[in-house]
C-alpha cells in the first residue's frame, strides 16, 4: 500500500515518519521551495534519537528513510491508496487541493484531511465521490501521540470509516469515531482549560502562575494551561478558540478572550518567539504561585466543572460515546483521567453547584449546565454508575 503526505510542515512529516515506520512507501508533497528536503533531514533526526534511546534500530532508521519519497508534482500521488492533506487550515485552500485529488487518484483510494477545526463534510464536499473523504485528525508530535480522531463527513461511506480505523491500528494508533462538528472531541473539550483560566485571569483571580500551579497541583495536569498555551502557540490556540466559537453560532460557552487576543496581536506567541504568558529570555526568572491553597481550589473547581460540563453537553449531542469521549482527552492530550469519569468521581451534584453558583453570580451563560449533567444530578446518577 502506498501513502502520500501533502504538506510537509510539522503536522505533515510527523504523518510521514509514522507511515513509513509502519511499512508503506510514502510520498511526500509540498510546493514550498526546500520544504520537503528540510522535513526529511527533521524525520532522520527524528528517527536517530529515537534509535540513540533504543526503541529502533539503525536498520529500521534506514529502512524507514528508504520508504520516504520526495515529489515534485501532486500527478505523482495518483498511484496512492491513501492521501492525508496536512496543509493550512484554509478552507478554500483544502477544497481546491480535494478537487485535484479527486480527479488524480483512483476511485478506491482515501483522502483524508487533518484538520483539527475545519468542517470535513464541506472538504468532502468539493469532490465528485465524496464518500471516500474522511477526517483522520492526528496530535502533535504524531509519532508520540497515539490518538487519531476519524471524522466521518455525511457523505462519507461506512467502508471507508472502516478501513481508516483497521489502517490507523495498524500504524499502532488508537482511533476514535467522532461526529463531523467543531473542534470534534479533543478541540472542543479542551476549551475550558484554556477559556475559564484565562476568564479568571481577566477577573483577577489570580495571576498566570498561580492558575498554573494550582491545576498541576489539584488537577495532576501535566502543564497549565498558560504554560501549555505558549507552547502550542497564543496565535495558534486563539484562532482555533476563534473558529469553534464561530462555528458554534457564537456560543458564549466558547467565547475567547480579549487577553489573547491581544497578545497574539503584539507577536508574544510563546516559546517559538521568547516571549508569552513567561518570559523564556535567557536568564528570565519566573514568579512564585500564591500559597494559599484555598485558592487552589477555587481555581480547580471552576475549570474542572467547566471541563466536565463541556464533556456531558458532548455526550448528550452523541459526538462519540462516553468512553470515546474520555479515551480521546487521555490519549490526545494527556489528561491524567477522562472527563466524564472524573466528574462521578468529585460527584456530579458539586459540578452541577459549582456552575450554577458561577451562572448566578455572573448572568453569564458560559455556566449553563449541560441538560444531561442536570438530570443525571437529580436522579443521583453519574455517567458511568446507575
Amino acid at each position: 500500500m502506498e501513502v502520500a503526505v501533502v504538506g510537509a510542515g510539522t503536522m505533515g512529516m510527523g504523518i510521514a515518519q509514522v507511515s513509513a515506520m509502519a511499512g508503506h512507501i510514502t510520498r511526500l508533497f509540498d510546493p514550498k521551495e526546500g520544504a520537503v528536503s528540510k522535513a526529511l533531514s527533521k524525520i532522520r533526526s527524528s528517527l536517530e534519537q529515537m534509535q540513540s534511546k533504543g526503541k529502533i534500530s539503525v536498520s529500521e532508521v534506514e529502512a524507514a528513510m528508504e520508504r520516504l519519497r520526495p515529489v515534485n508534482t501532486l500527478d505523482e500521488l495518483s498511484t496512492s491508496s491513501l492521501v492525508i492533506e496536512a496543509i493550512l487550515e484554509d478552507l478554500e485552500m483544502k477544497r481546491e487541493l480535494f478537487g485535484q485529488l479527486d480527479r488524480l487518484c483512483a476511485s478506491d483510494s482515501i483522502l483524508a484531511t487533518n484538520t483539527s477545526s475545519l468542517m470535513v463534510t464541506s472538504v468532502a464536499a468539493s469532490c465528485t465521490l465524496p464518500g471516500r473523504v474522511v477526517g483522520m485528525h492526528f496530535f502533535n508530535p504524531a509519532p508520540l501521540m497515539p490518538l487519531v480522531e476519524i471524522i466521518p463527513a455525511l457523505q462519507t461511506n461506512q467502508q471507508t470509516v472502516d478501513r481508516s480505523i483497521d489502517l490507523m491500528r495498524s500504524w499502532g494508533k488508537v482511533p476514535v469515531v467522532v461526529k463531523d462538528t467543531p473542534g470534534f472531541i479533543v478541540n472542543r473539550l479542551a476549551r475550558p482549560f484554556y477559556g475559564e483560566s484565562l476568564r479568571m485571569l481577566e477577573e483577577g483571580v489570580a495571576d498566570e502562575v498561580t492558575i498554573d500551579h494550582a491545576l498541576r497541583t489539584m488537577g495532576g495536569f501535566r502543564m497549565g494551561p498558560f504554560e501549555l498555551m505558549d507552547l502550542i502557540g497564543n496565535d495558534v490556540n486563539y484562532a482555533v478558540t476563534e473558529t469553534v466559537w464561530k462555528q458554534m453560532y457564537f456560543d458564549p460557552r466558547y467565547r475567547p478572550s480579549i487577553i489573547q487576543k491581544r497578545m497574539s496581536e503584539a507577536g508574544y506567541f510563546g516559546r517559538k518567539s521568547g516571549r508569552g504568558y513567561y518570559d523564556y529570555s535567557e536568564g528570565s526568572v519566573k514568579a512564585n504561585p500564591s500559597g494559599d491553597e484555598k485558592l487552589w481550589i477555587i481555581i480547580f473547581n471552576r475549570v474542572i466543572s467547566m471541563l466536565v460540563n463541556e464533556a456531558a453537553e458532548a455526550c448528550y449531542l452523541r459526538i462519540a460515546s462516553r468512553e470515546e469521549l474520555d479515551l480521546a482527552m487521555t490519549k490526545g492530550v494527556n489528561y491524567p483521567h477522562g472527563l466524564l469519569k472524573w466528574g462521578d468521581t468529585i460527584g456530579l451534584p458539586q459540578i452541577l453547584d459549582t456552575l450554577v453558583g458561577l451562572q448566578d453570580m455572573t448572568g453569564d451563560m458560559r455556566y449553563r449546565p449541560s441538560v444531561l449533567l442536570r438530570r443525571l444530578a437529580a436522579e443521583g446518577k453519574g455517567f458511568y454508575t446507575d
